[in-house]
């Protein structure tokens, strides 16, 4: 997508554009955990994979006959909306036809945000993947109960995602922040954030109402994040803003391997001082993340970017 939105999102745009296509994943879990409950309960396990893959189908079928790469390519695109949103991208892009791979592999920038995706990535797996599990035996719910006070925490984050998108760009628009200042505190917000309050799920109790209030909290302010570090590749290298998602997504995608096998060896027992553990561990990492792109960030096309050594700064 990152590929695709650095031909169709002006500069100035990108926030609200791409937390809008990105905040489908957290919708779609909003409606997939209660729905799997729902299917588990009243049929069989395998008819989630038989339903939710039918439904993958025919979102293919969909992206093929109405998607188009770039606006010059797309049929049903007014010439107003071609011509402006071409000439907003103009000075970003470059026509180098070989990718400076060097550069790339030694830019601070790019590492700054595999650093932050990868201590996101973190907790949120850990939470996909072990929250119905902790509300199950830590809270003591059955599973119609779990399905959908499993989903809260991601129907905030979806909440969260879409007002910080439109904020963020609106603060850029009318010049009241700068991008990267908007990205280095929206990536604050988004990590440091859950982080606090992850913790304090964990002093709860069985105490279901506060615990279920605190871990909602905790993801919904994660979904700020998607305004900071989540679209900083398309800020730094919109040219290749595609190649540097597959860096950093490769790096944040092993929290998703090794973070809920290393939860689930610390909750042997099912004990609330394991689920503390578990939560500090998954704070501590998103903290440093933050702490990380808050010092090596930036909010500006990079010279080995862009054709020459012109530097657009935004």
């Amino acid at each position: 997508m990152h590929a695709m939105w650095s031909s169709w999102a002006p500069p100035l745009e990108r926030s609200k554009l791409l937390t809008i296509s990105y905040a489908g994943a957290q919708l779609g879990t909003v409606i997939s955990l209660p729905l799997s409950g729902i299917i588990c309960f009243y049929l069989d396990w395998s008819y989630v994979f038989y339903i939710f893959g039918a439904v993958g189908v025919l979102w293919f079928i969909l992206w093929a006959f109405l998607v188009s790469d770039t606006p010059e390519t797309h049929k049903g695109i007014s010439p107003v909306e071609k011509e402006f949103i071409i000439s907003s991208l103009q000075h970003e892009l470059s026509s180098k036809t070989s990718v400076p791979w060097r550069s790339i592999l030694t830019s601070l920038p790019l590492w700054s945000i595999v650093v932050a995706h990868f201590s996101y990535n973190w907790t949120y797996y850990t939470l996909l993947t072990l929250l119905p599990t902790y509300m199950k035996d830590i809270l003591k719910f059955n599973i119609q109960e779990d399905g959908f006070l499993s989903a809260l925490p991601y129907l905030g984050c979806w909440t969260c995602m879409m007002i910080a998108g439109q904020l963020a760009d609106y603060l850029r628009q009318n010049q009241i922040l700068t991008t990267i200042v908007v990205r280095k505190i929206w990536t604050a917000i988004g990590m440091v954030g859950p982080a606090v309050f992850l913790v304090a799920a964990g002093f709860t109790g069985c105490n279901y109402r506060l615990a279920v209030a605190l871990l909602t909290l905790s993801s919904a302010l994660g979904g700020f994040s998607m305004s900071g570090f989540n679209i900083n590749h398309l800020d730094i290298a919109p040219s290749y803003a595609g190649i540097l998602l597959g860096i950093t997504n490769t790096f944040a995608t092993i929290p998703g391997m090794v973070g809920p096998v290393i939860a689930k060896g610390l909750t042997h027992y099912n004990t609330i001082g394991e689920w503390q553990t578990v939560f500090y561990i998954a704070a501590a990492i998103d903290v440093f993340g933050a702490v990380f792109f808050l010092l090596f960030g930036k909010g500006e096309v990079q010279s080995w970017a862009l054709d020459g050594y012109h530097l657009h700064r935004k």
